[in-house]
Parts: structure tokens; sequence; C-alpha cells
């Protein structure tokens, strides 16, 4: 009996043209989705050569080392950015690395296109967020309510027909149908990516199937809880209203308001403020650095009339003077920053806790996590960028003898005879190479939504089965 009544609501549900028209759009903005995240993907990557391709010809005509005082990385774009943007667009790319001082990521995509910054693209988390729930909602809306208007649920019940059996079928059939239905456009979109010129490591491809399972999850939240409301409801137009409602708050006012809460409770200094004090304390560290360029004197024994030699005593000074006051400095910010960190991370959790209310809150979460999308790129970028300095700094050590920064002074010989200097090779210093998150750390950032989702699954479900077991069938 439970097979026919899911064959039944799988009959029912492909022959309405509700069906056929709500599935051709979300099938439409699905491959959609897949096709504008690819050229995205192309764009990306055509933009992040051009900038490698800059950088090496702004050195262009430099003969020296020590004129290279810093240098620019680029965040490289992955293949699942486009499909799971994140906060990707939102945070700088690029970022200067100088041998000291903190390092500040700068540019981002919405900064050179801010047009993408008031419409935001089109990708896999919009038509997840938006279009599967709305597409759940209104397939699910009259699952039991719709039968009763249609006088079809009591004649089912005519029949010895189990409660418990008929709410199965209903909750199986109909997930079942549309759950494989788009999984077809689901498959062309990850067929049309190759194709596209996209090509995925065998990790992402894991990435991707998982984000994809979450999206599944999500719709699946939203159709139970429409069989859910459904069977509270004896009126298609109220279960229908009480829907839009519930997904307006879920989509919409649920996160956003536990951001605001979470910013009215937990105080986080912005970045002004922190940027003000590291620039007065900054002051401060150069009329000392200032104070103790007076203070040099040349080593006892020392010949004043070797010019050379004296200048290397002075930048050895100088470069002592520089380190101390860049210990000092690191030291003063690192504190600044750290206490900004850890209220930034309380506000996290909190504003996390709270919107995870709400489904949407989950498949955003999970799916960023996993695209390598999600709030920890920012650091994650800063953090890379970090290891590259010493890399950097390790190879400028070698071509100068010494570390490039702060102040010194250059003295160089000429002879009318010397071979004129050739230009430095751009092609030696080390490419940037950006390590992302492991899957296996992704997975765990997400596994905490993915149980959310799970249980939002089970307890609409549940609902959906105690609420049509007292169900009035007349």
């Amino acid at each position: 009996m439970l097979r026919t009544i899911i064959l039944k609501e799988a009959r029912d549900l492909l022959s309405t043209a509700k069906f056929a028209t709500t599935f051709g759009v979300a099938a439409l903005l699905i491959l959609l989705a897949f096709y504008v995240g690819a050229k995205n993907h192309q764009l990306a990557q055509a933009q992040h050569q051009a900038s490698l391709a800059e950088n090496v010809r702004q050195m262009e005509g430099l003969t020296d080392w020590f004129a290279l005082e810093q240098y620019r990385i680029f965040l490289p774009p992955q293949p699942l950015e486009a499909l799971v943007t994140g906060v990707s667009n939102d945070i700088g790319r690029t970022a200067e690395v100088k041998s000291r001082g903190e390092i500040a990521a700068e540019d981002s995509r919405y900064n050179e296109d801010p047009v993408f910054a008031v419409f935001r693209f089109l990708d896999l988390g919009f038509v997840f967020q938006i279009v599967l729930s709305l597409f759940a909602i209104l397939l699910g809306y009259d699952a039991i309510c719709g039968e009763k208007e249609r006088g079809t649920l009591r004649l089912t019940f005519a029949n010895a027909v189990p409660r418990a059996t008929y709410i199965l079928g209903k909750l199986v059939g109909s997930f079942a149908t549309l759950v494989v239905t788009l999984i077809v456009p689901m498959a062309l979109g990850c067929l049309l990516l190759p194709l596209m010129g996209v090509h995925l490591a065998g990790e992402e491809w894991v990435r991707l199937g998982l984000i994809l399972l979450v999206g599944l999850l999500y719709f699946g939240a939203f159709l139970a809880l429409s069989v859910f409301v459904s069977a509270l409801t004896h009126r298609t137009s109220s279960a229908f209203l009480i829907l839009l409602v519930a997904w307006i708050a879920s989509a919409f006012i649920i996160p956003h308001t536990a951001v605001l809460l979470a910013g009215r409770a937990v105080d986080v200094p912005s970045v002004d403020e922190i940027a003000a004090q590291k620039a007065t304390f900054a002051r401060q560290l150069w009329k000392e650095y200032r104070d103790g360029m007076k203070s040099f004197s040349a080593p006892e024994g020392a010949d004043q009339d070797d010019i050379e030699a004296l200048m290397a005593h002075f930048n050895q000074y100088m470069d002592s003077l520089t380190t101390i006051r860049d210990a000092k400095m690191n030291e003063f910010a690192g504190r600044l920053n750290e206490d900004r960190h850890n209220r930034q991370a309380v506000q996290e959790r909190v504003a996390f806790g709270l919107a995870r209310l709400s489904p949407t809150a989950s498949l955003s979460l999970a799916t960023t996590a996993l695209a390598g999308t999600g709030l920890e790129l920012k650091n994650r970028f800063r953090v890379e960028a970090t290891r590259y300095r010493q890399t950097f700094n390790e190879f400028m050590k070698e071509k100068t003898g010494m570390n490039v920064g702060g102040r010194m002074i250059m003295w160089k010989h000429s002879d009318e005879e010397e071979e004129e200097p050739k230009q430095i090779d751009a092609e030696e210093i080390p490419a940037f190479e950006y390590r992302t998150a492991s899957l296996a750390d992704s997975l765990t950032a997400a596994l905490p939504d993915l149980g959310i989702l799970a249980l939002f699954n089970l307890l609409f479900f549940l609902g959906a089965f105690v609420a049509f077991s007292r169900y009035d069938l007349r």
C-alpha cells in the first residue's frame, strides 16, 4: 500500500501544470547559475593573469634588488567561488608584501565593479536559498488541505488506509519525485563546467557534491514544513499564507535580526578606531626613532675617511633601530588585533547561533564552509600572505645581503668603464601559492549545519506525522 501511495503522489505531482512551471523555472535557474559561474570564473582567471603580468611589468627597468621594497600578491580565483560566492567578492584580494609592518588586503571585486555589489551574482547559494525553498512551498502547501478541498482525501480514506502509511507515502513520494527531477539540471550543470573550461580537481568535485547534498537537505526541510503546515490547516489559502510568512522569516528576518542583536550584544572596536590607536603609537615610536638617529656615533677606531665603511656602520645602526621599533609596533598592534579578533569571534558565535534558528542560515554557512568562501577566507588569505612574506624576505636577503626595509643610505662608487647594470629577473621571485583549507577541515566546519538541516527535516516530518494523525478528514 505504501508503494501505491508513493507512486500515486509522484504521478499527481508530475501531471500538474504547477509542477511543470515551477520545475522549468528552477531547472533554468540552476543551469543559469552554473553557466554564469563558469563565465565568472573565466573572467576572474583572465583578470588574475592580467594582474600578475602587470605586477611583473611594473618591475621593468629595475637594476637593483634594493629598489624592490614591496611585492604584490593576489588571491587566486577558485572554481567553487563562482558557484558559491560567499564573501569572496567582498574581501580584498590583493596584498602588498613588505619586509616590515602589517599586511592588509585591498581591491575587492565589488570595489572594482560596484554594480555587482548592488544586485549580487546569481549563484547556487541564491538558487538554493530563494528558488528551491519557494519551489518546495509551491508544490507542498496543498499536499493535505488541498486534497480535502478537492474531496479526494475523504474518498481515499473510504478504503482501509492507515493514516501513518498515507502521510509517510505523501512525504516520501513528493520528496523522492522532486529530488530526482532536480538532480537532472544539477547533473547537467556539472557537465557544463568542463565544457566551458572549468576543470575541478577530485577534491573539488567532492566539495561540489556535498554542496548539492546540502541544497537538497534544505529543499527537503521546506518540503516537510509545507506538508506539516498543510496538515495543520483546512484551507489552501491559509496554508500558503503561513508558509509565505515562514519563508520570509527564514530567508530574511531571522538572519538579519541575529546579526543586529549580536552587534548590540558584543561591542567590537571598528577598524578606524584600531587604525587611529596604531597611528598614534607609530608617531610616538617615530619620535623615539628620530632621537635615536641623532645618537649615532662611529665605532671606536673607525676610519673617519672611509665613507663606505661609515655608511655600512650607519645602516647597521639604523637597521637595529628599525628592528626595535618594529618589535614594539608589532607587539602593540598584535594586542589590538587579538582583542578585536576575540571580540569579533564572540560576536560571530552569537550571530550564527541565533541565525541557525533559520534553515536558510544553516544552508549558507554549510555551503560557504564547503566552498571555502566563508568568513575564514579573509583570515586565511592574510595568514598565507604572512607565510609568503617569510619566503620573500629570505629571497631578498639572498639578493641584497640584508633585510630590505626601514631607512638606509646607499653609497655607490661609479666608474666610467663600469658595465651597464642588468635588469633584475622578476621570474626569480618565488611565486605565491595559496593553500585552501583541507576537505576534512571544511567538512568539520560544515557538519554542525548539516546536522541542523537534518534535524529540521526530522522535526518537520514528525510534525506532519503527528498533525495528520489528528486531522479532521471531513
